[in-house]
């Protein structure tokens, strides 16, 4: 547009007629927010197995305390144990960004629960319900997070026990194990739990110890430092960092893998 023999841009280094604006940083001819929308398409930092089994008045969830980049062994004392109230506690294997994230979702969640004043708080059936929840709705979305949880607690007189995966597949069990946890500690944990009626406390925290240590051992994730919660009447305890005595005499003897 021309007026008195001025030439007047209305808009200076604006678009070419019939193509959009490009925002410093972006690519050429791009409509702003209508590019291609991007996931997490596998996890980064990770933690492997989270162990979990009821006893006599409480459950007793572990995890070691090492969070892998790849193959290496990154970060040595991170921990993926959370108490959630004082009648439920939370575990995850999987992305470390991921289950810091639901951590934080739900440490909000009980503060706005708390400001009600009403008495109450989430159970750990509430907890476990929400999560599978949670986890079905970012899969649907094809975002998913990349963690499998456990969810442990004492509510009412009852113990609660409960796996939820990034799928949403969720279930309760007197044993749980999530990762490599699944194929070498839940055999020994269903083995000892099938010959007794009750498991007390003790005898719970000798059989998550022996698992630990199986773990550090064939699990090339693991590390001999980890964590163990106890939800009881009483409250929660976490424990640790905690390291189990091992014994590699053993070693010299293992050959043809090198």
């Amino acid at each position: 547009m021309e007026a008195s023999g001025l030439k007047l841009n209305f808009w200076e280094n604006g678009p070419k007629p019939g193509e959009y604006y490009s925002f410093p940083g972006s690519g050429n001819n791009t409509v702003p927010g209508c590019g291609p929308i991007r996931h997490t398409l596998n996890p980064m930092v990770t933690g492997t197995s989270v162990l979990g089994v009821k006893f006599t008045g409480g459950v007793m969830i572990a995890a070691d305390m090492l969070g892998s980049y790849g193959s290496l062994a990154r970060f040595r004392n991170i921990s993926r144990l959370m108490k959630v109230n004082d009648n439920t506690i939370l575990g995850a294997s999987g992305d470390y960004a991921d289950y810091q994230y639901l951590k934080q979702v739900i440490e909000q969640m009980v503060i706005d629960e708390e400001l009600l004043g009403d008495g109450h708080s989430y159970s750990p059936k509430a907890i476990h319900s929400w999560l599978t929840r949670v986890m079905y709705n970012r899969r649907s979305r094809m975002n998913p997070l990349w963690n499998t949880v456990i969810i442990g607690g004492f509510y009412n007189g009852e113990s609660f026990l409960g796996y939820v995966d990034k799928l949403g597949v969720a279930y309760e069990a007197p044993t749980v194990a999530t990762g490599f946890g699944a194929y070498l500690a839940q055999p020994l944990m269903r083995e000892v739990l099938e010959n007794k009626v009750e498991l007390s406390k003790d005898e719970a925290r000798a059989l998550i110890d022996r698992c630990l240590k199986v773990l550090y051992y064939r699990d090339a994730r693991s590390y001999n430092r980890h964590e163990i919660a106890i939800v009881t009447e009483e409250g929660v305890e976490i424990l640790g960092p905690l390291s189990s005595e091992t014994n590699w005499d053993i070693a010299r003897m293992v050959s043809g893998f090198e």
